[in-house]
Formats: structure tokens, C-alpha cells, sequence
């Protein structure tokens, strides 16, 4: 199993969480499993994503599908406020 952990400011969750949601399609054909979204108590303007892959090569592959279609197009990120940092993380027993 593997994760994508993503971080990263907004400028408004809701619309943040629109365009989130509007991708839900590109995930499944992704391999992404699940994903849970968090943010920090005191700070709305932030937010961190994890998404779960069987494997690691599906997560890379994912992350590179948002840096070159979502994240470098504001229409897909509308509410994108900074650089978001991702790694990929791997259970290790």
C-alpha cells in the first residue's frame, strides 16, 4: 500500500473542495482506494489530503498527472494559494 500526502494553502475550502470533487472520476481511474482530507484546527486556509494506492508506481503516477493537468492550471485549482509539497510514503513493517 502506498499514500500520496499532499499539503498545501487555499484561499476558501469550498471552493477548493469543488474542484476536489470534480476530479473523483481521474482518481478511480487512478487506483486511488480512499482519501481522507484534514485540516489543521486553526487554520482554514491550509489543507492536507492523503490518497491510498495498492502501489507506489500508481502514486507517482498520480502525482504527476496534478502537477502537469490540476495544479499548473488555475481553472483546475481555483483556490490553490502556495505550492503544494507531496510525497509518496510506503508502509514499512
Amino acid at each position: 500500500m502506498a499514500t500520496l500526502h499532499i499539503q498545501h494553502p487555499i484561499t476558501d475550502f469550498d471552493t477548493w473542495k469543488g474542484a476536489f470533487d470534480r476530479f473523483a472520476e481521474a482518481r478511480g481511474r487512478a487506483g486511488v482506494t480512499s482519501h481522507r482530507i484534514r485540516q489543521p484546527e486553526n487554520d482554514p486556509e491550509f489543507v492536507v489530503v492523503d490518497l491510498e494506492f495498492d502501489e507506489a508506481e500508481q502514486a507517482h503516477e498520480y502525482l504527476g498527472f496534478l502537477r502537469e493537468t490540476v495544479w499548473s492550471n488555475t481553472d483546475n485549482a481555483p483556490a490553490l494559494a502556495g505550492d503544494p509539497v507531496a510525497r509518496v510514503l510506503v508502509d514499512r513493517d
